[in-house]
């Protein structure tokens, strides 16, 4: 079972493409699948050079890694191949399913024309446009098949992967947005996305079963994002100042989002939110991202028993409360800034996906991380 699914717990921002980009070089993963669309970016911040991408999947950074589009993705050309030429991938590295769907200026316009920024906090990209004509089945809307700029990339994503698994070969699905932005299970509709963000939903856009899946790496943050402006609801909302104040970071915090580079709003951490999604997504792991914002003494530390204690305890009550144990942590935005632990998880016993318990689902639970220095 060499299929390992990446996915986001809140409302994305959560270090997916941290995640991935690290595994594609530790493991030397030989397939990485990008779910999703244009509406939402994962970042890879490595040795000095940040990449933002909307597109590409995050394994890149390996250069043995095959990039693969799942045939549930939509693609806006334009996107990718700048991506493409940004990262220096080679074309032949690069494969696109021939039933993706293809983005052009006509559904960003449409976006755009339902002033979808101002009541839902749409990115505008076109992603959700896409998805709506994709379902009624329009017959001047495009699949990858059609689009001449991307024919050189074609393939079959499910018949690449499926026999890539046979071969008893690695494969990372990299997940899109978080949890929290479900068209199906958020809280929130219609502050939503325009798709499914489960790894079940991923898997379905690439076309395996969920038999070859081998390991869950759900990613979280200390302190929750948002897209700023009118995107929905955001419980626990503090101001980036409130979150520099209690981190003691030692100059201005503020995060801005891939996408369209607006600011994101943040908030203290949602218990119930991030039990909800290990309940649906059932994690073998988790990766907790944002360490340094819980104390900035944790910044770029890389050995768990270098963390301050407040944050071992928090690190402690995740795996408490998940009954699942956080195997990477995350202390600065860079790919050099993680502790790869899974040795050094605190529970004495992680008990099995499977018995992941119900309890404390139903309310809301808002989560003070500890201020540092006390």
């Amino acid at each position: 079972m060499p299929v390992t699914v990446i996915v986001g717990g809140q409302y994305g921002g959560e270090g997916k493409g941290k995640i991935t980009s690290h595994l594609s070089v530790r493991d030397d993963v030989r397939y990485v699948v990008r779910c999703g669309g244009p509406n939402s970016g994962h970042t890879v911040d490595i040795q000095g050079k940040r990449y933002q991408l909307r597109s590409l999947p995050a394994g890149f950074v390996n250069n043995h890694s095959r990039l693969l589009l799942a045939a549930g993705s939509l693609i806006d050309p334009r996107i990718l191949l700048r991506e493409i030429e940004l990262c220096n991938v080679s074309h032949d590295r690069v494969g696109v399913d021939l039933n993706a769907g293809v983005i052009s200026e006509r559904e960003v316009a449409y976006e755009r024309d339902l002033f979808l920024r101002e009541t839902i906090g749409s990115t505008l990209s076109g992603t959700g446009a896409g998805v709506a004509a994709r379902v009624l089945r329009q017959g001047d809307f495009k699949l990858a098949k059609d689009a001449p700029e991307l024919r050189p990339f074609l393939t079959s994503v499910a018949e690449e992967v499926n026999a890539a698994i046979d071969d008893g070969q690695q494969v990372i699905v990299e997940g899109t947005q978080g949890f929290g932005l479900s068209l199906y299970h958020s809280d929130c509709y219609p502050y939503a996305t325009s798709r499914d963000t489960t790894a079940s939903a991923f898997l379905s856009e690439v076309g395996v079963s969920p038999f070859v899946v081998k390991s869950v790496i759900m990613a979280i943050r200390t302190y929750p994002i948002r897209v700023g402006g009118n995107s929905g609801p955001l419980k626990g909302e503090i101001t980036w100042e409130e979150l520099r104040c209690r981190s003691r970071y030692p100059h201005e915090i503020m995060e801005f989002t891939t996408a369209t580079g607006r600011p994101r709003r943040v908030a203290d951490f949602d218990m119930a939110l991030v039990k909800k999604a290990a309940m649906v997504n059932r994690p073998t792991c988790i990766a907790l991202h944002g360490a340094d914002y819980l104390d900035y003494r944790n910044k770029s530390v890389t050995r768990f028993q270098e963390l301050t204690g407040e944050t071992k305890d928090f690190v402690a009550s995740i795996e408490t409360e998940l009954g699942v144990p956080v195997g990477f942590v995350g202390t600065g935005p860079t790919n050099e800034e993680l502790i790869d632990a899974p040795r050094h998880a605190t529970s004495k016993n992680h008990p099995d996906a499977s018995s992941f318990s119900l309890s404390g689902v139903g309310g809301v639970q808002i989560v003070r991380p500890p201020t540092s220095g006390t």
